[in-house]
């Protein structure tokens, strides 16, 4: 009786019904929505947190091509349903070792009153936030159609701030503007930098995660998860009325989306809290996504790599064995009648000194790129050139370095450019992954650089979403990880398929080295990028100014080493690089330490400060073990803060060790200066750090047995 009860009282304050109108609030009850037909039969929506608005009624719909009533309006409610679901679930890695998904759902079921479709659209309240997909069931009146643009909108309360980058259908690869939303349109031109592709796209238009702040203190973060078989989606922004509307990556013909019910869309996703670390704790975005499809993942583990690959962004060394173009010159790929450029990266000498350093410093692999035929002719501008995957230079030889590898402990970690040509990434795939199974290779990075071919597609298309996941799935047979750079921003589908280990997708660290990122750079990112999934920023670079390894490159890192430390912290990824040049580590071993310390895999999070653009601080604790590792990264305002370790075990001694920006350490004038302090300390212990411009600290926290 008492269990019966319960659950009506639950069902009747979680869901209440309006005729028209319904209601749902989150297991907490602190957030509510309310959806709602208008007179005309159109679908809307509004969500506020603790009684605070903040979506306005938004409307939902999407408009067809080629048909004379799109799924806009003319709807009734014909059927509705709701449900309360809790699980805990164990992802392969992540930030925790046990994730809670917690939420209420309303499931509305519309029917067109003129031309009998039915669309149902799925609400799903947790207590940070509101996820919501179009789904269209199997129906007589609807079974191909074919997506002219989607209409949901997000209209907001006011003029906010936002952290965001211009809307492009090729690149992520921006530095944030933080500005008010009445000023996007201002700013947009300026915002786009020079490695951009240029789409042309609405002066208004922006990408996800979009990172918000009311001028009440309410954070909102807008994004999508599970993106699958369908348009990533950017956001237009009417900046009369402050409402944001969906906008698809069109294919080459301009059409949005080629549907076959049953079928549904992404998530589309809105975060709300009035503290900015609830945002970086959330886990909507993977709980929005299926459980792992992989029956067997014993093979999937993450990975601290370091790799032949610094030199070559800085210019002091080269992808490309020659200078020439042995393919459009001989007609034949005939490296025995060029002459090598001498600056080749990927040959036998080198790729075994980093080996050796990777084995003696224990780290898992060595990433080698430049090491198969034809980046010549792709720098050439040989448009018809595609790699095949499997054929070496002939200073890289394949099975010799394996065995070396092999010999030392140390995995090889192969790279595969497809040069933007998926269409023959796909015919090439089954021999290349073989390939790598076949000499020891169990991880690939991908990079899908320059303009898709051959059809002209964009990099976030329908189309092209589609090929990133086969990849994934393709490599899921062959127990492979991936690791896929310039593809599209991640939304959740790692819990799905765990061996895409990592993503760039973003503005990395090899911008640093093009010219430079902000210095707030990496206090944004975490707001943004890294809410779809982890990122393979590739951290760790002590050498800050790029002309002391390429004198023809004036670039500077904008960051301090100690910064560099703290990212193995705040920038989650189960697969870390150590970016820099060996050379480089050991003119700085002490502070090397820290990198060869920190753990990739975690059973705890605990996020002590934050505000976007300004400033976190972040403590995760090692999967089975009882280390914790501290990171804090900071903008451009120098600040002492103090931080408590009350997240520590009570009763029990540790041993701090306190890597910090020096007093005079600046990002620009004197990155490299940094203290490294060893202190006890115990749960009840609060230290105060200072962090530079630019700079940050680390911190290892060890029991004392």
């Amino acid at each position: 009786m008492k269990l019966r009860v319960f659950i009506v009282f639950v069902c009747s304050v979680l869901f209440v019904s309006f005729g028209n109108s319904q209601e749902l609030r989150s297991p907490n009850g602190e957030m509510a929505m309310q959806f709602s037909l208008q007179d005309n039969g159109k679908p809307t929506y509004q969500l506020t947190y603790k009684n605070q608005e903040v979506i306005k009624s938004s409307h939902l719909g999407l408009e067809l091509k080629d048909d004379a009533k799109s799924l806009l309006d003319d709807f009734e409610i014909v059927d509705s349903n709701t449900l309360t679901f809790d699980e805990t679930w164990q992802p392969i890695w992540g930030e925790e070792s046990r994730i809670r998904n917690h939420y209420n759902e309303l499931e509305v079921t519309l029917k067109q009153k003129e031309t009998d479709r039915l669309m149902l659209i799925r609400f799903r309240l947790f207590n940070d936030g509101l996820g919501f997909r179009y789904e269209f069931p199997q129906q007589d009146n609807l079974v191909y159609f074919v997506i002219k643009e989607e209409r949901t909108q997000f209209a907001m309360t006011g003029d906010h701030t936002a952290h965001w980058i211009a809307g492009d259908y090729d690149s992520q690869e921006y530095d944030y503007t933080k500005s008010r939303l009445s000023e996007i349109r201002g700013l947009f031109d300026s915002s786009r930098q020079s490695n951009a592709s240029q789409t042309a796209f609405s002066k208004t238009g922006v990408q996800t995660a979009l990172m918000l702040k009311t001028d009440d203190g309410l954070y909102i973060n807008l994004h999508e998860a599970a993106l699958v078989n369908y348009a990533c989606m950017h956001l237009d922004l009417n900046d009369e009325t402050m409402v944001f509307e969906s906008h698809l990556t069109p294919d080459v013909n301009g059409d949005k989306g080629y549907m076959q019910a049953p079928c549904n869309s992404p998530w589309r996703t809105i975060m709300v809290s009035d503290d900015a670390r609830d945002i970086l704790a959330s886990r909507m975005t993977l709980n929005l996504n299926e459980p792992c499809a992989i029956e067997n993942t014993s093979w999937i583990k993450p990975v601290k790599y370091i790799g032949v690959w610094w030199e070559m962004i800085t210019g002091k060394g080269s992808w490309a064995y020659t200078n020439e173009l042995p393919a459009v010159q001989l007609g034949v790929t005939d490296y025995s009648k060029v002459k090598p450029n001498g600056i080749h990266s990927a040959n036998n000498e080198k790729v075994k000194r980093y080996i050796d350093f990777a084995s003696e410093h224990g780290f898992d692999g060595v990433l080698v790129e430049g090491w198969n035929e034809g980046w010549e002719d792709w720098f050439g501008k040989s448009k018809d050139y595609v790699f095949d995957f499997v054929t070496p230079y002939p200073d890289f030889d394949v099975e010799e370095i394996h065995k070396y590898a092999k010999s030392k402990g140390v995995k090889m970690i192969m790279h595969h450019e497809t040069s933007g040509s998926v269409r023959n990434y796909e015919r090439h795939i089954d021999k290349a992954y073989q390939f790598m199974k076949d000499n020891g290779y169990d991880a690939v990075k991908s990079g899908y650089v320059g303009n898709i071919i051959p059809r002209g597609e964009h990099h976030y298309s329908q189309y092209i979403v589609n090929h990133y996941q086969y990849a994934v799935e393709k490599a899921a047979e062959y127990e492979i990880m991936v690791n896929a750079h310039e593809a599209v921003r991640p939304t959740g589908i790692c819990r799905t398929y765990p061996n895409l280990i990592g993503n760039e997708s973003a503005r990395g660290t090899e911008f640093q080295a093009f010219g430079g990122s902000k210095p707030n750079h990496v206090t944004v990112l975490p707001f943004t990028r890294l809410i779809g999934g982890p990122m393979d920023y590739t951290p760790g670079i002590f050498e800050m100014d790029i002309s002391k390894l390429n004198p023809d490159n004036n670039s500077h890192v904008n960051s301090t080493l100690a910064n560099q430390l703290a990212l193995y912290v705040t920038m989650y990824s189960p697969l870390q690089m150590a970016a820099d040049l060996p050379e480089n580590y050991e003119r700085f071993m002490d502070a090397f330490q820290f990198i060869k310390d920190v753990a990739i895999d975690w059973d705890r999070s605990v996020y002590l400060e934050a505000e976007p653009g300004d400033y976190l601080t972040i403590a995760r604790k090692e999967k089975g073990g009882d280390t914790w590792f501290v990171g804090n990264v900071n903008g451009i305002s120098p600040r002492e803060a103090t931080i408590t370790l009350d997240f520590l075990d009570k009763g029990k001694k540790y041993e701090a060790i306190i890597y910090v920006d020096a007093d005079d350490a600046h990002y620009k004038t004197n990155p490299q200066a940094y203290t490294i302090k060893t202190k006890k300390v115990s749960s009840k212990s609060k230290l105060k750090l200072w962090s530079a411009s630019g700079g940050g600290y680390a911190i290892s926290i060890k029991p004392i047995n």
